[in-house]
């Protein structure tokens, strides 16, 4: 490792640099290393970076080692363009800044009720991480202050402004003080990107790490469909290319409905992510997937937007989108961090158009069409190690991932290793177990006291 990407030559403070090394962070990403001394030295920063290239931690380092703990009000306010990238960026700021003592990070975006965001808004969060829309509900209600507003962060900018946030933009620039640090974060440089930064930013820093980041290893094939034959077709591809986690996307939330009722009766386990979810189904769909008790979640783009699961084996588009640049969002969920990944589109000849775009953006994709080939494992392969069970308390009742575990495993309980991750919510908590072990565990926890009370488990579907 070069000292020149190790996080400990930054100007830090030394919690964070602490932490940083608990977390097993010792060299900077291409963006980190090339944004983040910007970004401490107080520059606005106009950042160009891949998906999953560390983004996230070039502005909440910036924001937390500039954060006046003392003073309690809301010194941060970073915007995403859904409510799943809002939850994902408040929860990695919340590791970065374990080391802070009673820090107070605050998520407000739609689909949950205004009044518990209201009440938590009572004593200012230092940080606040939210949604366009819910963030100027709350300004107009004056439920929010950003008086005292440091560090603005705009993540994942081209996105806002193709989801039509830019008169939301405008109003809660009204709001937040000129004098402050503006960082904006895009995958791509559309003209609106340009026009956005001068209106929001003074004499930004450019960095565009793209073309130094390390090219994904991802094979990219489309195959030939019908409109008819397009669900069975799926399916073959799944068989036939698909591993442990596999995403489908679909362009309206109607397929995605109609695709996981299909693979569900095909005996495949399979959760739907889109806009018609309430904030505890999309909670139960995200955790299923990522704990690898569902081996294929479908989703829209805008339900996907911020999602954040790693080894994805492949991306599978139903249908190819419209726009070539939402072509390289999808397929860049699979192969990261040096891993090979594959990216599969079914397209009818209606949609054939569509492929051009691809193409001219993607010069060197090399972008296959090939037949499906005979599934290369057997029918079961895609069926999850895992089983998700529910518990019913969460972090409201004081449980930790500790306290479940402890009663998993007690008096000859489950062994440790068959236990997967542990997901704590604030009236519920999810964890996922072999699923050889299901029966026991539901005994262990059904029968133990945790933390002076027993709790109802039961396995979701």
């Amino acid at each position: 490792m070069s000292d020149a990407a190790a996080f400990s030559t930054l100007s830090l403070k030394p919690g964070l640099l602490g932490n940083l090394a608990d977390l097993g962070y010792t060299e900077m990403t291409v963006v980190q290393a090339h944004a983040l001394p910007k970004v401490l030295a107080g520059d606005d920063v106009l950042a160009r970076a891949k998906t999953g290239s560390g983004k996230t931690a070039v502005f909440g380092l910036g924001l937390l080692n500039k954060l006046d703990v003392a003073s309690f009000q809301t010194q941060a306010l970073v915007l995403c363009p859904t409510r799943e990238l809002a939850d994902q960026v408040a929860k990695e700021i919340r590791r970065l800044a374990r080391a802070i003592a009673n820090i107070k990070i605050l998520s407000l975006c739609g689909g949950v009720p205004l009044g518990p965001q209201i009440a938590s808004l009572q004593h200012s969060p230092h940080i606040v991480v939210g949604t366009p829309g819910r963030v100027l509900k709350h300004l107009g209600k004056k439920t929010l202050n950003l008086k005292a507003v440091k560090t603005f962060v705009l993540d994942e900018a081209d996105r806002m402004l193709d989801m039509g946030f830019m008169d939301e933009l405008d109003a809660i620039l009204a709001y937040v003080p000129r004098n402050r640090q503006t960082l904006l974060f895009s995958a791509t440089y559309p003209k609106a990107i340009a026009e956005i930064s001068a209106k929001v930013q003074r004499s930004p820093q450019r960095v565009d790490v793209t073309d130094d980041e390390q090219p994904a290893q991802i094979a990219q094939y489309w195959c030939s469909v019908t409109r008819e034959n397009r669900c069975d077709e799926l399916l073959r591809a799944l068989r036939a290319w698909g591993g442990e986690l596999n995403l489908v996307f679909c362009n309206t939330k109607i397929d995605c409905a109609e695709v996981a009722s299909y693979l569900q009766k095909q005996k495949i386990v399979a959760v739907a992510l889109h806009g018609d979810l309430d904030q505890a189904e999309r909670d139960q769909v995200l955790v299923r997937f990522a704990n690898r008790s569902a081996s294929v979640l479908i989703a829209t783009d805008v339900a996907a937007r911020g999602l954040d699961v790693k080894d994805i084996d492949a991306v599978f588009n139903f249908e190819p989108p419209k726009q070539a640049d939402v072509y390289v969002h999808r397929i860049g969920r699979t192969g990261r961090a040096g891993k090979a990944g594959v990216a599969v589109s079914l397209v009818e000849p209606r949609e054939e158009w569509r492929l051009q775009g691809i193409a001219e953006l993607l010069p060197d994709a090399n972008l296959q069409h090939c037949g499906i080939p005979d599934a290369k494992r057997s029918a079961d392969a895609l069926l999850p190690a895992m089983t998700t069970i529910q518990i019913s308390g969460g972090r409201k009742n004081k449980l930790r991932p500790g306290d479940l575990l402890g009663a998993l495993t007690a008096d000859g309980g489950v062994a440790g290793e068959a236990v997967g991750s542990i997901d704590l919510f604030d009236v519920c908590s999810y964890l996922a177990v072999r699923n050889a072990d299901v029966a026991k565990a539901l005994r262990q926890l059904s029968s133990r006291p945790i933390k002076g009370r027993k709790f109802r488990a039961r396995v979701r579907k």
